[in-house]
């Protein structure tokens, strides 16, 4: 690859990492406003549409299946989020919302969209849809690998 080449990559990267504290960052605030760690967050953003059992949130969350117990463990005993039993695997649970987790989760997502538009305030709608649809082709093989054995939860 010529040098023009390897400045256009480097820029990307660059922007795609800088674009990622900038996330970070806005769900760091937005979590210890609600006396949430971040890893709290994504779990609650992950729930507010699908009921997944433990091993797809650990992959999801990128942790061990011991990690997400006991982070489902602290947020139920918070009122957060409850286990129910899996229809089609009696031995196993799903996790989803309760109503105070749903509540907090809709206004951690408010919050955070806030922040993030208001980031994106210089660029015009176009842009806006663009960067949008960008975006979604990166993430979206992601989740939906992370996603694989979840059941959609009722709107």
């Amino acid at each position: 690859m010529n040098s023009t080449g390897n400045a256009t990559e480097l820029g990307l990267v660059d922007s795609l990492v800088q674009s990622s504290f900038l996330v970070q960052g806005t769900l760091r605030r937005v979590a210890a406003r609600h006396d949430l760690s971040v890893v709290q967050m994504r779990l609650l953003g992950i729930l507010r549409d699908r009921e997944p059992g433990i091993l797809v949130l650990a992959r999801h969350l990128e942790l061990d299946k011991s990690s997400v117990t006991g982070l489902v463990d602290r947020a139920a005993r918070r009122g957060l989020v409850e286990r129910v039993a899996d229809p089609d695997d009696g031995r196993a649970v799903r996790v989803r919302l309760t109503k105070s987790g749903r509540a907090l989760a809709a206004r951690g997502a408010e919050e955070v969209g806030d922040e993030l538009l208001a980031a994106t305030a210089g660029l015009t709608g176009p842009q806006r849809r663009q960067l949008a649809a960008l975006l979604s082709r990166i993430a979206s093989p992601v989740a939906r690998r992370a996603d694989s054995g979840t059941v959609r939860s009722p709107s």
